[in-house]
Formats: C-alpha cells, structure tokens, sequence
C-alpha cells in the first residue's frame, strides 16, 4: 500500500485523563470477564450463558460445530484462519487494529475470535488488561496462553450477559454469520464504555480486474449470493454501512477501504506481502465458504461445489486474472447523549 493508515488520537472517556502513549510499534486494544476464579488456568474455555452448545458434525467430508453455522471448524480451516490473520499485519503496518486503543485499556472484546490469534497478540502487548476472546466453537481455541487472556464458548447472537462494559470490542471477517447485525450492534453498545471502541473488518468476494463473461468467479459468487440470501445471512458490507452504527448511539469515527490483491502481482511491497497471505486464504476459503451454503440451500452435490471451487482456483491463477478482494475497517466510538 503506498499510504501508511493511520490511527485516532487518544481519546479521553469522561472524568479519565488521556490515555499515556503506547509503547512504540505496538497495537491497540482492550478487555475483561464476567466472574472468574483466580485459580483459572488461561487458555481455559467456558461457556459464558451456559446455552451455547458445541457438536462435531461430520458433513459433505467437513466438521462443522452445529447444524446451521456455515463455516467448518476442522483442521483445514484452523490452518486457513492463522493465514488469514497474518495477511492484516502488513495491511496494519503492524499494528493490530486501525482504531486506537488506550494504554490504560482495561476490558477487550474479541467476537469470532476463531484460533485467537489476535486475542493472544493483543493479549501481549496490554498485560494490565483482560481480553475475553469469544467464539461460537472452541475447536481453535489455544490451549495456554498469556495470563490475560479468557477463552469463552459463545454465541453472538443470544443476549450478552456481561457485567462490564469494554474498553474496545473487536469483530473481524463475520460476514455472513448474521442474520440481525442490528441486534448484535445493539449488544456491542451496551456492553461499551462511554467513549469506548468498536472495529469490525470484512472483505468482499473474490474479484477479477477485468472479469470475462460467463467467468466461474462470476457463477461462484452469483450461486453463494444467492445460498446466503436464503438463509438468511447475507454475505455482503451492508453491516458496515454507518447508519447502522448511528441507529444504536454509535458514531463512525474512522473508515478505510482498500483494495487487497491475490497474489504478489501490485508493485506496492506491502501489497506484495499481504497479497501472498490472502491468496492462500482466498482460494482455501472457497470451499470452506461455500460447501454448506451451496449443499443446503441450493440443492448442489458436494462434488459439483468443489468442482466449481476448483474451476475458480484455476481461473483465479491464471497469470493476467490480478484477482483481489476489497476490504474495509470501520471503527465507531459509543458517545455520550
């Protein structure tokens, strides 16, 4: 990329003084848990409500944790998520978010949180706060980590039962996973701190430059488009758009939109790196996107869905394809009335 991203400057929660500066090239971020015993081994994974229960189904040769989530949680895509998070580390420069996190940060959020990753890194660089890394199976969860850290089984769509609100709540790639991102934006505001945080992060399908007609990205996207409609979780950015945020007192403070290639084709160096890790990403993701949606919902055989994952791969590394994916960051900040 050749803009640095840059960051908020801190910003003060009523009656706090400003935050002091980070320590130079780390992160931003924050959190805390509900009730736990000092006698808690980190890495340990609870369920928050009591109500999440996780399965192992076996379905079209993929684990998935229940009967409706669409993504697996096998060892596959275990691999393809650690790709993924290494892919925003150049687009971040580094950094582990695009909006600001307080030193004097607390309490952080980490929806989706799938192998922890993130969680475990911000968890590092903000050992005076408690991270609570959420997920909707604990399949990916780590088995040890920093002292801070919590790994909770949870589902995001049941009523949060938090007793304090957060400093920064993170949401990354859940597109899809969704049916109401009004409740969910809901539940993030009031489970934020006057002045606290929110980020989320998500991508769009994969595309082509110059896309030829009749293209089996065009039919693959068509086709998942059309599987997630009908179950209604559409996989698109319209969770990101601000009116979203306003409806529940949240303001938009940052956006950032960029153009991510699949692949080392951009000149810009950074891209070059990031679009490594995202080509890997993307293509493994194909099949992990599509096999239940398409089986599901659109009455496909698992053969016809990896065989159009495989025609998309081929078509996707093909040397004048520059395929790539638009990504974008919104950061919104919960203000007082």
């Amino acid at each position: 990329m050749s803009q640095t991203i840059r960051v908020d400057e801190p910003y003060s929660t009523p009656g706090e003084d400003n935050p002091d500066s980070q320590r130079s090239g780390n992160p931003r971020t924050s959190s805390e848990p509900e009730v736990r015993s000092d006698s808690e081994d980190s890495g340990s994974t609870t369920s928050v409500s009591g109500s999440t229960k996780e399965e192992q189904i076996l379905e079209n040769s993929r684990y998935y944790c229940n009967a409706t989530y669409f993504m697996p949680n096998d060892s596959t895509e275990q691999t393809r998520l650690k790709v993924a998070y290494q892919t925003y580390l150049p687009i971040l420069d580094g950094q582990l978010t695009l909006g600001l996190i307080p030193s004097r940060s607390r309490r952080i959020l980490d929806i989706g949180t799938g192998t922890g990753d993130w969680a475990i890194a911000v968890a590092e660089r903000f050992p005076q706060a408690e991270i609570y890394a959420t997920d909707i199976t604990s399949a990916f969860h780590p088995t040890n980590g920093p002292p801070n850290i919590f790994f909770e089984l949870d589902d995001a769509r049941d009523e949060w039962t938090y007793a304090e609100p957060f400093d920064f709540i993170h949401i990354r790639e859940l597109g899809g996973a969704f049916q109401d991102w009004g409740k969910i934006y809901t539940e993030v505001s009031r489970h934020l701190k006057l002045g606290g945080n929110v980020e989320v992060v998500d991508h769009s399908r994969i595309q082509l430059t110059e896309e030829p007609e009749n293209s089996y990205i065009g039919i693959y996207n068509t086709a998942l488009e059309s599987a997630a409609e009908k179950a209604g979780t559409p996989l698109n950015l319209d969770h990101l758009k601000g009116p979203m945020f306003e409806r529940v007192g949240l303001s938009v403070t940052k956006t950032k939109s960029l153009d991510i290639p699949l692949g080392t084709w951009s000149p810009d160096p950074r891209k070059k790196v990031a679009g490594k890790m995202a080509l890997i990403s993307a293509l493994e993701g194909l099949e992990a996107v599509s096999l239940r949606l398409l089986t599901k919902w659109q009455g496909w055989t698992e053969e016809a869905v990896r065989d159009l994952c495989k025609k998309v791969t081929e078509e996707v590394l093909r040397p004048d394809a520059r395929a790539y994916m638009k990504l974008q960051f919104v950061v919104a900040r919960k203000m007082g009335v």
